[in-house]
């Protein structure tokens, strides 16, 4: 999957050289905040300090996402992962609420797997349910922060963050991604808005979410997550 060349200069080769400069300075210069937040992650709440998890990335090639970990590893007499409303801390919902975790993305955005504004990289079992016309998301770089980011993240609904997905898309400009970005700072360190659903410890997968709302079958969902499963076992997730 990919996007014909209708690209302009901006978003051809200005965006990486900006997300590039701008990652790279802010490693240099906060680099205390992301040590400082690792060492608290490694005495709250154990190794490994870094959560990784395969995400769909440009053109839609698999890539391994970076963030500190919030949960704990906790498990029940089974060995069975507990909940993640039980594994979730106070320590790791102030991390969310800050957006602090999300930190070390930045890594993602040096690599060149990730930008600093674009659609928020999605699941895989997430990639699968989506239309053709939704995974025209998967265009352009995901990004560390987004347009449905700042029209209320998590809180709303699904088919309205991929709408505000595609708008992004087709409307890429430096202006729109500097508004975006002092957008997604007020918000995340000033009314400290976290990245969760109300009374949910994580967001529902849009697959649950379109099950939920009768708009897949039981078949259809059960093919979509084997889709996915063989999907991440054939891929080569890049190290």
């Amino acid at each position: 999957m990919s996007r014909s060349g209708n690209e302009t200069f901006y978003q051809r080769y200005g965006k990486r050289v900006i997300d590039l400069c701008l990652s790279l300075v802010l490693l240099i210069l906060f680099w205390w905040v992301l040590a400082i937040v690792a060492i608290l992650v490694r005495v709250k709440l154990g190794g490994p300090v870094l959560f990784k998890q395969p995400r769909p990335g440009k053109d839609e090639k698999i890539f391994k996402l970076y963030k500190f970990r919030t949960m704990t590893d906790e498990r029940d007499e089974k060995g069975n992962l507990l909940p993640d409303e039980v594994r979730l801390t106070r320590f790791g919902k102030a991390l969310r609420a800050t957006s602090l975790d999300e930190l070390p993305e930045v890594l993602n955005i040096v690599r060149g797997e990730m930008a600093i504004i674009g659609p928020r990289p999605q699941l895989v079992r997430d990639m699968v349910f989506m239309t053709h016309e939704q995974r025209k998301r998967h265009f352009v770089r995901p990004g560390l922060s987004g347009l449905a980011q700042v029209n209320g993240r998590n809180a709303i609904a699904w088919d309205d963050k991929l709408a505000y997905d595609l708008d992004y898309i087709e409307h890429i400009t430096f202006a729109g991604d500097a508004a975006i970005f002092f957008k997604t700072l007020a918000k995340a360190f000033l009314k400290h808005e976290g990245i969760t659903e109300d009374g949910m410890a994580t967001s529902a997968d849009y697959g649950d979410y379109l099950l939920a709302e009768g708009r897949v079958t039981c078949e259809e969902y059960y093919d979509l997550q084997e889709q996915a499963k063989k999907l991440l076992n054939e891929t080569v997730v890049i190290q």
